[in-house]
């Protein structure tokens, strides 16, 4: 399976400002990250970062990309069907963003931020993963391991699936906890790709 890449490696200086930026909103959360307290903390001048982010907004957002491909790349397992990759890295990858202080954080202090991605648009993040699982279902349909269909449409709903398992994780947790959730998750994609009998 595929992994979400960049187009172009981000030099030592964007990273030192993404760097800062994570800092900055696990501990403050991203309506008090400010662009003069990135710079401070990453020991260079506004201007150096306004040139590359115009605002906390876009800075924000490549950093939860550059986040979520870490934990992506982390979370696929190196053998198996492609079916079983692409659970095992939804699920995998799942596990580690509720665990994530950085996703943690603006789940608890910028929650409502996070409702735009849930009920009015597609996020970058969002973009990213249904590339990402699009491209795992074409490679499941490839090798018989998952169920013929439109892979963009499958992929959408593998989203949805994956997204609401780990936004929603917390609400139902005195029903279902975290290890059973992911087992339960795991169930519930390989039942929706898989072939018919």
């Amino acid at each position: 399976m595929a992994i979400v890449t960049s187009t172009e490696t981000p030099s030592a200086v964007d990273r030192a400002i993404l760097d800062a930026a994570r800092a900055c909103v696990a501990e403050f959360g991203v309506r008090r990250t400010t662009l003069t307290e990135v710079a401070r903390r990453a020991g260079v001048s506004r201007p150096t970062v306004y040139r590359r982010w115009p605002d906390t907004g876009s800075l924000v957002a490549d950093l939860l990309v550059r986040e979520l491909r870490e934990i992506i790349a982390e979370a696929v397992p190196a053998a198996g069907s492609a079916r079983e990759r692409l659970v095992g890295a939804i699920v995998g990858g799942g596990a580690t963003m509720r665990q994530n202080p950085l996703f943690a954080k603006i789940f608890r202090a910028d929650a409502d931020l996070m409702l735009t991605y849930v009920f009015e648009r597609l996020g970058r993040n969002q973009r990213a993963l249904l590339e990402l699982f699009r491209d795992g279902i074409r490679e499941g349909q490839a090798d018989g391991s998952i169920r013929a269909g439109d892979p963009q449409r499958m992929a959408g709903m593998v989203l949805l699936i994956g997204q609401s398992a780990v936004q929603s994780a917390g609400t139902i947790a005195p029903v279902l906890d975290f290890e059973h959730l992911d087992t339960e998750l795991a169930h519930a994609l390989h039942a929706y790709l898989a072939p018919s009998k």
